[in-house]
């Protein structure tokens, strides 16, 4: 009864650390979700920088699994260079490890303030400080659950048959990791099993090398969660959390035999033996990043040819129904879902252009053609499908909706025109005569690239729902983009008055691709014009409105 009790307890204690975890996670992603996503798209240009997104975000988030699955994510899209994704991953280890040290730092009597405070910013606040509130209510129970756990492990220190277990994996440390590796996996969280560790290594019934490879364990554990959340992934995000895997498996088959070493190292520094794990956690994922970093390149390559790119199945349209023509609101839904589709099209043509304008690198530009072609015949067909249903007849309302999808379908097919045959042939001579735009340049031009992405994702908003004040809000955006190009094209000639070496190298491409985003704004504002004019918001519009009163 009483080891049951024992049990019970541990167990509750671990769930308590667990869905301490859930609830800083949640609470951070309300307040600040979309900063954290967006500084983690954005901050992968470089080794360094990608480092300290993946810790910072993982120390944000309390989990390596959430960083490495919305790394994956943003590989998957083009957003993030897969060498820089492994790095970004190799960051996230050290912040988990980083976390499981905070964690252990004896700051468990902060547990309460933290709660009164949560709770207070939980009850009266907005919606940010409410997931703040929520966060640190998290982080007030992961301490609390330390304490708690310390409590419940109090009577295993005497215990004969944890004693005997113990020993029992002392003498077999593969089955110990392994053993270790699955409870991480179970678990979904490595720092619960580290945590789990500490309490084992306070007790002092286990070796300092058998606590070393339970936490090289833990590590190789919770590098699988994302593999198997990404099993069904495309290519490009399956890469990311299996590269990953892989980085940590050799680490533990390298750091195996050595476990024992490592153990009388560490406790031959000036720190504490029951931080043993935790210190150890962190010295592993120092070290392999250390190690593993210059071999990003070579991880990338690997995993493209371990996992290659899955052929290119030709896609008709998947939406356009010939026996729905004769009931002419379920075609023209029909016709605003394949628009949306080209419309993700474009998205992905502007996202793999705008990667390889940060990376300065010709292969996001590889299936450019591809989806050229492919939003041609798609716009081409949906013209066609709407031909045949204008040919039954339609009223007023009808007509005037088919007109704006094919409008948009057309203005989309010109997006994927200039996309193809300006921005990609400029960043093309750029990239190839290994010519730099000035920094000043570069964030103009990065900026006008981010905008023009948002605009396109609101404007498709603006299409499927109608909404007048979004498309007014478009409109103004127009303005806003033409300021950005005259102030950018203003920057850059007084650069070149200056004698900028950059700036005198890239002018023409500089100029072109602001002419071309420009350009691409302007088919993406067009979708306000049929919903502002209904509305009677347009000049023209309320023109033709006074002629008709008069």
């Amino acid at each position: 009864m009483q080891s049951t009790l024992v049990v019970i307890n541990i167990l509750g204690a671990v769930a308590l650390l667990l869905f301490g975890l859930a609830q800083v996670k949640e609470g951070v992603t309300r307040a600040f979700g979309a900063r954290l996503r967006t500084g983690l798209a954005n901050s992968t240009r470089s080794g360094p920088r990608s480092l300290l997104s993946g810790l910072v975000a993982t120390i944000a988030l309390q989990s390596s699994t959430a960083t490495a699955l919305m790394t994956a994510s943003f590989a998957e899209r083009g957003l993030v260079n897969p060498r820089m994704a492994q790095i970004v991953l190799l960051g996230a280890n050290i912040g988990t490890a980083v976390t499981a040290w905070l964690v252990a730092a004896g700051t468990e009597v902060f547990a309460p303030l933290l709660l009164l405070v949560g709770v207070i910013l939980l009850r009266n606040g907005s919606a940010a400080r409410k997931g703040l509130g929520t966060a640190l209510i998290g982080i007030g129970l992961m301490l609390l659950s330390l304490q708690v756990l310390g409590l419940a492990t109090e009577p295993m220190r005497q215990s004969p048959a944890l004693a005997a277990f113990l020993n029992l994996l002392d003498f077999s440390w593969l089955v110990a990791l392994l053993f270790s590796a699955a409870l991480a996996f179970v678990s979904s969280s490595s720092l619960a099993i580290v945590i789990l560790v500490l309490s084992l290594a306070s007790s002092g019934i286990a070796s300092p090398g058998l606590i070393v490879v339970l936490i090289l364990g833990a590590n190789l554990g919770g590098a699988i969660p994302p593999v198997v959340a990404t099993l069904t992934s495309p290519p490009e995000a399956r890469r990311i959390t299996r590269g990953n895997l892989l980085v940590r498996a050799i680490g533990c088959a390298l750091a195996l035999p050595l476990a024992g070493i490592a153990a009388d190292l560490l406790q031959t520094l000036p720190i504490s033996p029951e931080k043993l794990p935790v210190d150890a956690h962190l010295a592993f994922n120092l070290l392999l990043a250390i190690i593993a970093w210059p071999f990003g390149g070579l991880i990338s390559d690997l995993m493209t040819r371990l996992i290659p790119d899955e052929p290119e199945k030709e896609t008709g349209p998947q939406f356009l129904d010939l026996d729905e023509l004769d009931d002419p609101v379920r075609a023209l839904a029909n016709a605003t879902r394949e628009v949306l589709g080209v419309g993700d099209q474009i998205e992905r043509m502007l996202i793999r252009t705008e990667n390889a304008f940060n990376h300065n690198d010709l292969s996001p530009l590889k299936e450019i053609a591809l989806l050229e072609g492919r939003v041609d015949r798609l716009q081409q067909d949906v013209k066609i499908y709407l031909s045949k249903l204008g040919q039954k007849g339609l009223d007023d309302d009808n007509a005037r909706r088919s007109i704006a999808i094919i409008d948009y379908a057309i203005n989309l097919e010109h997006m994927g025109d200039i996309i193809e045959k300006g921005l990609c042939d400029q960043l093309s001579k750029k990239i190839e005569k290994g010519l730099k735009f000035s920094d000043d340049g570069y964030k103009e031009l990065a900026d006008l690239f981010d905008l023009t992405i948002d605009n396109l994702r609101t404007a498709q908003t603006v299409f499927v729902t109608g909404d007048v004040n979004l498309a007014r809000r478009l409109m103004e955006i127009k303005v806003d983009v033409r300021r950005l190009e005259k102030r950018s094209a203003e920057s850059h000639l007084e650069r070149l008055r200056t004698g900028r070496l950059e700036s005198m190298q890239t002018s023409s491409i500089h100029l072109d691709m602001l002419r071309d985003l420009k350009r691409i704004n302007a088919h993406i504002v067009s979708v306000a014009h049929p919903i502002l004019d209904e509305s009677g918001s347009l000049i023209e519009s309320r023109l033709r409105q006074a002629e008709k009163r008069s």
